[in-house]
């Protein structure tokens, strides 16, 4: 077996990559033994031991947290109000974080506060680093974060996986925590002031998410524009709608990137004339679709800019300057700015939820596209008029896209007042990261289905001998090659279910080949 590699964890910032390579567990995590490094996190540790010493006032070490910030707490009782903090925050509802996510989850907190700011010790950080090495992985409930401040209750089971607490993921079973330990002779880490607040009190779970829906939405956008240029080939439509000049006269960098594509993809070249007959304009869900692409496209370098920001952010609170042993009380939790990210990538990608439906509805419409069969049905001879081909799949791409465009709601606008009112303005990025990720789900199925009845109409055309595959650009001959490995040509009726989710499967975890746009 072919033994993962290393990733290091130290002073540089991680990627967007790198924390979804972690998740994947294709690399193992160490944190670095440089001096620098690590005297840099010791001198954070210092300057609050030093500041607590001297009974200093600092929130959540010598106060109570929230609203209860004026009830004081004594140095003898911060320790274990570390503890009580943690428990008391394990009140996480609905769904579970898989594996992946809540590995990234791990990864990115371990990237926060390692900047000798949030004044954690080496041992903790050492303590996650090895979680993540050993493949011991704290189990986190999707709901009960409002995102300011930060995670605080899904990342309280991070805190509690370090105290040998409520539940993990290992060995591909979900395990009491304590049990595993026991199993692997891994004595828990006593928490010590602060450090339950600084895992806690951090933008990780919304950062982690937002992490993997950046790489599935550059993988929907790539597959999406290959789908786009077979549409094109197998509706027979005017490809000049792809010339380039249309897009240098309005130059958003990768919405022409797309149309290059797609252009590139059909064979286009500017001598292309229409046939006789052929409609001089197709419908906007095929001329427009580079626009409609090109939102995302253009939208994903600041999103990246965000997400890896906040990757590599002190995002809990107090702060300690270890130069200056100052105590900063701030706000770094609060998750704005991944909060819009994830409204601004779901609300791109329910669009695109929303084009791949109406592309759909031109393949399956006898009276749109161009003389392929209505529904696109296979069968032929008397047999006919009883079979309906993909008519049932166009309803639930309608279904699909109507659900992704529900969801694309910015959850950022709806800030809820809580905790006393002290937490009065709130991300919400936790909820809109999650949203996130169903729509991309919903738009991952969208594809699937147009990819089997544009695949389908490929070779409907190829029967009538209005088109060679051959002749096709080596990339959608492939991608031909890619569907038809998990579904077959629809001769007469058959529940498409199994095909769909084998589709979806390949393209939700990167199993079709893709690029960057």
């Amino acid at each position: 077996m072919t033994r993962p590699k290393i990733l290091t964890i130290d002073h540089r910032h991680l990627t967007i990559e790198d924390v979804n390579t972690i998740a994947s567990g294709r690399v193992s995590v160490v944190l670095s033994d440089n001096d620098d490094f690590l005297s840099r996190i010791r001198a954070g540790r210092a300057a609050l031991d030093a500041l607590k010493a001297q009974e200093k006032v600092i929130y959540g070490v010598t106060t109570g947290v929230g609203d209860s910030c004026t009830t004081p707490v004594t140095k003898e009782q911060s320790d274990d109000f570390a503890l009580n903090l943690l428990r008391f925050h394990g009140c996480g509802m609905g769904d579970y974080l898989d594996e992946t996510t809540c590995r990234a989850v791990l990864a990115v907190r371990l990237a926060s506060l390692k900047s000798g700011f949030s004044a954690v010790r080496v041992d903790l950080l050492k303590f996650l680093a090895n979680l993540l090495a050993k493949g011991i992985i704290p189990r986190i409930p999707q709901e009960g974060s409002v995102g300011a401040s930060g995670d605080l209750t899904p990342l309280s089971y991070v805190a509690a996986a370090v105290v040998g607490e409520r539940e993990v993921y290992c060995d591909g079973q979900v395990r009491n925590t304590a049990d595993v330990f026991a199993e692997r002779h891994i004595i828990p880490l006593k928490l010590k002031a602060k450090e339950a607040l600084a895992i806690m009190n951090g933008t990780s779970v919304m950062t982690a998410i937002a992490c993997q829906a950046f790489e599935r939405a550059e993988r929907l956008l790539y597959l999406c524009t290959q789908a786009c240029a077979l549409l094109v080939e197998v509706l027979q439509v005017n490809k000049g709608h792809f010339d380039r000049r249309i897009f240098e006269q309005k130059p958003h960098p990768a919405q022409l990137k797309v149309a290059l594509k797609i252009s590139e993809w059909i064979q286009y070249g500017n001598d292309y004339r229409l046939a006789n007959g052929q409609r001089v304009q197709a419908t906007y869900a095929v001329r427009c679709a580079p626009h409609i692409l090109g939102v995302l496209a253009d939208s994903m370098g600041w999103m990246r800019q965000f997400i890896e920001t906040e990757i590599n952010s002190a995002n809990d609170n107090p702060l300690i300057d270890p130069d200056t042993a100052d105590v900063l009380h701030g706000g770094n939790f609060y998750g704005g700015h991944i909060a819009f990210a994830m409204d601004g990538m779901k609300n791109a990608v329910a669009n695109i939820a929303d084009l791949l439906d109406r592309q759909m509805a031109l393949l399956v419409n006898e009276r749109k596209n161009n003389g392929l069969p209505p529904n696109l049905s296979g069968a032929t001879g008397n047999d006919r008029a009883i079979h309906h081909g993909f008519k049932a799949v166009h309803i639930a791409t309608s279904a699909f896209a109507a659900e992704a465009l529900k969801n694309a709601m910015p959850a950022s606008v709806f800030s809820r007042s809580t905790e006393s009112n002290n937490q009065d303005k709130v991300s919400l990025g936790t909820i809109s990261a999650r949203d996130c990720i169903r729509v991309l789900e919903l738009t991952e199925q969208n594809l699937a289905a147009l990819l089997l009845a544009s695949v389908q109409a490929a070779d409907l055309r190829q029967r009538q001998n209005e088109l060679s595959t051959a002749e096709l650009h080596p990339k959608l001959q492939h991608l031909i090659q890619s569907v038809r490995a998990r579904s077959k040509f629809v001769c007469k009726d058959r529940a498409l279910e199994t095909d769909l989710r084998a589709l979806t499967y390949a393209i939700r975890h990167g199993h079709m080949e893709g690029e960057r746009i």
